[in-house]
């Protein structure tokens, strides 16, 4: 498919507002798309890679404004594109009017005899941008995405412009592709959906739909060394979860960080909850799998930081952790991680995902055996005194509270509803993402010092405040490394930010204020943790905040 049809269609779904139409029109790109129909399913999202793959395009916005100034001609600077998109709000519309194509460079030649650009040659240039490596990779990745942009008319740089950084904006979520595969094969959207959680790649499960119908799509199974998403928890109370479900599963709630293990009885791999690999920076958790696990299997658990006597650590030391590159052992001598497994996703040769957490729970204890090693606290409850008395003993051991999960409930990947519910003794808080900055005074003049928190909306994110307390000087060091490769612009001492890092925040009230865009406003907000484990999309919306103020009253 030429890629310039792709963009068609992309204008339409951008410009279509009903979610029917929506799900009609990519059904139709997709059920054209012959060969490159995998490669469609993970563009109209925005993608590059199938969403368990932890390969990275590596493109920050700087890079691609310079490859856009060179495609658009020797009057138009980097700082011109910059200074633009801060007018606009957005790449693809300053793509669009650049005017691109006829440089001159290493990619550039012949470019005006080429052919029109096709859907695969896009995925396979960007596929050559994320493997570049080394002292010249920054060179290379600019010469690359240059003559893409080079060769594509108006219309489709506005989108390679928006892939690239990751800002599709057309409207189109997993839930609209997962629908749009079932109506374009024929298939039934249950079906579809199971497939997905237990392969996480919408270009294979689309290409199964297509040629092999619902009868492929059930033979579909979950992968050793391919990680799908987490099942997620949302808060709750003792009183509700006993009402609803009679007797309650009680977990200890670990301060540390998601682990998805997969053993594959030789080798073990660790994934992060945003499905990193995070192997290397865990020995010690390898190892004590590999002791511990009678594998193949895939599990479910928490990583803690832990200090010589093994009481757990902040959150922050798991962190340092989970970054660490170099000298990891070095690292472990000083904190210690150990893992808390509490589900099992596989075992046996048989996926457990459909089966009941107390099974699932049987299955965990099953592989583990005897060891206590790595397994996590488990208990049933029928009372709500029972589950204070374990609420109590989880605080008293360092931990953060407990989880309470519904018995009878199957593995749901990437789905956060009522049948996992964390309980925390603490205020409320809120995941917000950093959209930007300003600079500190004094001794952290060389610190980004105050932050600007936003919560997610259906089209962006909408300020609900600025944090400034609750940061020590060390974190501020991290903190400043961590964002600014994602400044985006600087005027004075504010610096704006692209979406890319979660606070956790505390609050003690969420008051209306004209302020800000969001209508709302963080009374005393305080910086809690880096919610690395978070991606931008996981972060807490607009509708959450709006949820929360109401219920002050």
């Amino acid at each position: 498919m030429e890629f310039a049809e792709f963009a068609a269609t992309a204008a339409e779904i951008e410009g279509e507002s009903a979610d029917i139409a929506t799900t009609e029109l990519v059904a139709g790109l997709l059920a054209d798309a012959d060969e490159d129909l995998p490669i469609l399913t993970r563009l109209v999202q925005g993608r590059v890679f199938p969403a368990y793959e932890a390969t990275k395009l590596d493109i920050g916005p700087k890079l691609c404004y310079e490859a856009l100034a060179r495609a658009a001609g020797r009057n138009v600077a980097v700082d011109d594109i910059e200074a633009r998109v801060a007018d606009v709000g957005e790449i693809g519309a300053v793509a669009t009017e650049l005017d691109l194509g006829g440089q001159q460079g290493l990619a550039a030649f012949g470019a005006g005899s080429q052919s029109p650009l096709t859907v695969a040659e896009v995925a396979d240039e960007l596929a050559a941008i994320a493997s570049a490596s080394g002292s010249g990779s920054h060179d290379t990745k600019v010469e690359t995405l240059f003559g893409l942009f080079n060769r594509a008319s108006d219309a489709e740089a506005r989108y390679l412009a928006r892939i690239v950084l990751s800002e599709m904006r057309i409207g189109v979520g997993e839930g609209t592709v997962r629908d749009a595969i079932a109506a374009a094969f024929d298939a039934p959207v249950d079906a579809v959906e199971s497939a997905l959680q237990v392969t996480n790649d919408y270009g294979n499960v689309a290409r199964v739909a297509r040629d092999e119908g619902a009868d492929g799509l059930s033979d579909l199974e979950l992968t050793i060394g391919r990680p799908v998403k987490a099942m997620l928890a949302q808060a709750g109370t003792v009183t509700e979860a006993l009402e609803d479900w009679e007797t309650a599963a009680v977990e200890w709630k670990y301060d540390g960080a998601r682990v998805q293990v997969h053993d594959d009885g030789e080798t073990v791999r660790l994934f992060s909850r945003n499905m990193e690999d995070v192997t290397d920076p865990l020995p010690e958790v390898v190892s004590a799998v590999e002791d511990a696990v009678d594998g193949p299997a895939i599990l479910d658990g928490e990583v803690v930081a832990v200090d010589g006597d093994g009481d757990p650590l902040p959150f922050q030391e798991v962190l340092r952790r989970f970054r660490r590159k170099h000298d990891v052992a070095r690292a472990s001598e000083t904190v210690g991680v150990r893992l808390h497994a509490f589900d099992c996703l596989h075992a046996d040769g048989r996926d457990l995902l459909d089966a009941p957490l107390v099974d699932r729970r049987d299955a965990l204890d099953a592989v583990l055996g005897d060891t206590d090693a790595v397994r996590s606290t488990f208990w049933l409850a029928d009372d709500t005194e029972r589950i204070e008395d374990i609420a109590d003993e989880a605080l008293a051991a360092g931990h953060e509270g407990i989880m309470l999960k519904d018995p009878d409930s199957t593995y749901s990947p990437g789905k956060r509803g009522k049948h996992w519910r964390k309980r925390k003794p603490d205020v409320e808080t809120l995941d917000l993402v950093v959209t930007g900055a300003q600079w500190g005074e004094g001794r952290r003049a060389t610190y980004l010092g105050t932050f600007e928190l936003s919560a997610r909306t259906d089209d962006g994110y909408a300020p609900v405040g600025n944090v400034a307390t609750g940061i020590t000087d060390e974190q501020l060091a991290t903190l400043t490394e961590l964002l600014e490769p994602h400044v985006t612009r600087e005027t004075g001492q504010r610096v704006e930010i692209e979406p890319a890092v979660v606070f956790e925040v505390g609050y003690e009230e969420i008051q209306r204020s004209s302020t800000y865009e969001s209508g709302y406003a963080l009374r005393f907000p305080r910086f809690v943790e880096i919610r690395s484990d978070k991606a931008v999309a996981d972060g807490d919306t607009l509708e959450r905040v709006e949820r929360l103020a109401a219920r002050q009253g």
